[in-house]
């Protein structure tokens, strides 16, 4: 029966696909280099190790909404499920490189996006667990099966960069925000009530609104105070 072992070697940014795409470099190698292996049907699942890597003071402050305040990081840093994928390996022998696609969100009500954008540097840990069915030939040269045991895992630091690159490749200078129906039908009315030409003017005109009504109260709560020490 085939032992196989995973390593995954490197990250590739999968253009022009429909979303987001990155494939990771998956060497598949069976402990016997003579035994081939017909076809494997792999499943694997990623998870973030969160705990596995250092924040600077910039991205405490940026996870501050998905882990809490540093303080409590040291209950709240658990690992994070990023995704379940699965994959059919053609027939092998000793070892093969395949891609295992994995789809990218950048949906910021997704936590794995949130935490993905809060790092600006590094890398982010990963650990892949696979399962899975293995195709193999018996000396007879009957098909035989066998599972891929659930201890078969492996482990991957995927650079910050090249998750930045992949969102700059499909979203260059743009962030996806996600509204209520009914927020959004507001902030649609209030865009075509000031004949405003798109959504990023109309949030623009909000926020300086915001500004400058901040900027009063603090001016307003100055007055106050001086006022009261006199």
């Amino acid at each position: 029966m085939p032992d196989l072992g995973f390593q995954v070697e490197g990250a590739e940014i999968v253009p022009f696909a429909a979303s987001p795409l990155l494939a990771l470099k998956l060497r598949v190698s069976s402990a016997d280099d003579l035994e081939p292996v017909q076809t494997v049907a792999l499943r694997c699942q990623i998870q973030l190790e969160v705990a596995r890597r250092r924040y600077n003071a910039e991205e405490q402050r940026r996870l501050l909404d998905l882990f809490g305040e540093p303080q409590r990081w040291g209950q709240t840093l658990r690992p994070l499920l990023w995704t379940n994928t699965s994959l059919i390996i053609p027939q092998f022998t000793a070892s093969k490189v395949v891609d295992l696609q994995l789809p990218c969100s950048f949906d910021f009500n997704v936590a794995t996006t949130k935490y993905f954008a809060g790092l600006e540097e590094g890398d982010i840990p990963l650990t892949l667990l696979f399962s899975g069915t293995i195709f193999y030939k018996a000396e007879s040269g009957a098909l035989q099966i066998a599972q891929i045991p659930w201890e078969k895992e492996a482990r991957y630091r995927l650079p910050v960069r090249v998750w930045r690159e992949l969102m700059d490749s499909y979203y260059h200078n743009m962030a996806w925000l996600c509204l209520r129906r009914d927020v959004f039908n507001r902030l649609s009315g209030y865009k075509m009530r000031r004949g405003l030409p798109t959504f990023e003017q109309a949030l623009e005109r909000l926020l300086a609104v915001t500004d400058e009504s901040e900027f009063a109260e603090t001016q307003l709560e100055g007055a106050n105070d001086e006022g009261a020490q006199h």
